[in-house]
């Protein structure tokens, strides 16, 4: 939950000016900046999106926003089920499962994140959590939904830490995801974009994206500072 009207501009500006090359670019931003985002981005090689969207297609649900709000807005992205959304406002996997759903029935490409927590890495079960957390996805919406989707791994004890997984760890992670896809489909795993997302920054991203199954990045902290980003996208 960053930013202002005018402290946006200058950044939204400047990577929409500084986000040349062959890597795809798109800007999550809080709701009430998506006009905002739209108006700067707009006939750019830059997208944007939403950091969540609501599991109901329209109806009595106050405060709640809709895919098909989210695309009137012109979003091509949404969040769905990152770490802070399922630890601090109760998104259990279902819930994702169902925003995943209600975001593609909208036209929207949703970016599922799935990770665990540093006392289940500690405990050894983070092929576990994130299977489950894939599993409740695909029993939803099965495994075609996903030739239009991405996914994000997002370590929840390298969010916000400064603590990263090393290249190795994120690279084992991914390479897992890409099999357990391939369980279903061998066509869908190898062309699915996995996104590691987890105190990336500009000095750590080349390693991060050279690993084989890393695709990208879903950028926190760093993407509020536009020379930082643009970095990352450089390396990417």
């Amino acid at each position: 939950m960053h930013g202002s009207l005018a402290t946006n501009l200058g950044l939204l500006h400047s990577v929409r000016h500084g986000a040349a090359g062959r890597s795809e670019v798109a800007l999550c931003v809080p709701y009430p900046y998506l006009a905002q985002a739209r108006t700067v981005l707009g006939g750019s090689n830059v997208a944007w999106g939403a950091q969540d969207v609501s599991e109901h297609v329209q109806g009595a649900w106050t405060g709640e926003v809709s895919g098909a709000m989210l695309a009137d807005f012109g979003c091509r992205f949404a969040l769905v089920g990152h770490s802070e959304r399922r630890s601090f406002f109760g998104d259990t996997d279902a819930v994702v499962a169902a925003k995943f759903a209600a975001a593609l029935k909208a036209g929207v490409t949703p970016v599922l994140c799935v990770g665990e927590s540093l006392a289940e890495r500690e405990a050894g079960i983070t092929g576990e959590i994130v299977t489950r957390q894939i599993d409740a996805v695909l029993d939803r919406a099965g495994i075609a939904a996903f030739a239009g989707a991405i996914v994000a791994y997002e370590p929840v004890w390298a969010i916000g830490t400064g603590r990263t997984a090393s290249p190795q760890q994120a690279q084992d992670v991914h390479a897992l995801i890409r099999a357990r896809f391939a369980r279903d489909s061998a066509d869908i795993s190898a062309g699915l974009r996995i996104l590691y997302g987890g105190s990336v920054k500009a000095n750590n991203a080349a390693e991060l994206f050279g690993q084989p199954d890393i695709d990208g990045g879903l950028i926190g902290g760093a993407s509020l500072v536009a020379a930082d980003f643009l970095a990352i996208c450089a390396a990417a």
